[in-house]
């Protein structure tokens, strides 16, 4: 298969992650179709992307026709067999390494032996994810950022035995889509989430003891490191529960202490306190 036979791609997991990554296809013209287990999940993340799409036009980044052509290309399901007739698959579903590997094992069923296998997960392991199909050298992980739509970078992993071929294909589409993508190899937390989970772990270690509010910590970075959103907001962005996911990989997988969740961080995700998401984190989004 060459970039040019990808004509339609499925994405499974109509979530954050997952509607920006079909719109993203939808709006270079590729064919979508976005699956999840529930048709409201699925229409919610519909209208998600329509608002984006309108967010592009009042920057006069695209065109009405534009939106209308990316709309028509994106079509929904709730049977993950509907994947069959798709070159790539792209899953994007929750970070839970056991339900991850039962989609994987149900998608090598439906799926023919020429197509495309893609794991978006920010941390587990790809070489692992691929051992639940019978094409590891077909599997590689394609880890875009968060807002997917607006961020050029997409780390490409690559499993123990992922092919070269695949790595070229699939880092030529990551391309046709407008991203940079950057080779990354298979290790808990990758470049991206090894380097930026252990500051923001750090930045709610300095909140937990008492070195600064948390209005203090992001404006200290903001200011005199020049990052565009301190790390507590951060936090609070991509879902406290997802930062303290990944840093429990990486602390199991790496086996040091310094990845170890903050307290507190524990603390807030037991609480419900997730981040925007949920309304609260460290900052209050009810109002």
């Amino acid at each position: 298969m060459t970039v040019n036979d990808i004509k339609k791609a499925a994405v499974i997991g109509c979530g954050t992650m997952g509607n920006g990554i079909a719109q993203v296809f939808a709006t270079t013209g590729y064919d979508v179709r976005l699956i999840d287990i529930d048709q409201k999940y699925l229409d919610k993340a519909v209208a998600t992307i329509d608002k984006s799409l309108d967010r592009f036009i009042k920057k006069e980044k695209i065109t009405e026709e534009d939106k209308k052509t990316a709309m028509s290309h994106i079509e929904t399901s709730t049977e993950l067999l509907d994947a069959k007739d798709c070159q790539i698959v792209i899953e994007a579903i929750t970070e839970d390494l056991d339900i991850k590997l039962k989609v994987w094992n149900q998608l090598e069923q439906a799926c023919p032996p020429e197509t495309i296998f893609a794991s978006n997960t920010s941390s587990l392991p790809i070489t692992q994810l691929a051992a639940a199909t019978n094409r590891p050298d077909q599997f590689i992980g394609m880890h875009f950022m968060n807002p997917v739509p607006m961020m050029k970078l997409v780390e490409m992993i690559r499993g123990i035995a992922t092919s070269d071929d695949t790595t070229a294909l699939v880092t030529e589409l990551a391309t046709k889509l407008g991203k940079v993508p950057v080779e990354v190899q298979d290790y808990p937390g990758f470049i991206a989430n090894r380097i930026l989970m252990p500051m923001i772990n750090e930045a709610i270690y300095a909140h937990m003891e008492g070195v600064g509010t948390v209005e203090a910590i992001d404006e200290v970075m903001k200011l005199g490191m020049g990052h565009p959103m301190g790390p507590v907001t951060l936090a609070d962005f991509i879902g406290l529960d997802v930062c303290l996911a990944i840093l429990e990989v990486m602390h199991e997988g790496l086996g040091d202490p310094k990845y170890r969740p903050c307290p507190l961080l524990r603390k807030m995700v037991q609480a419900g306190y997730l981040g925007r998401k949920s309304g609260r984190g460290f900052y209050d989004y009810t109002k």
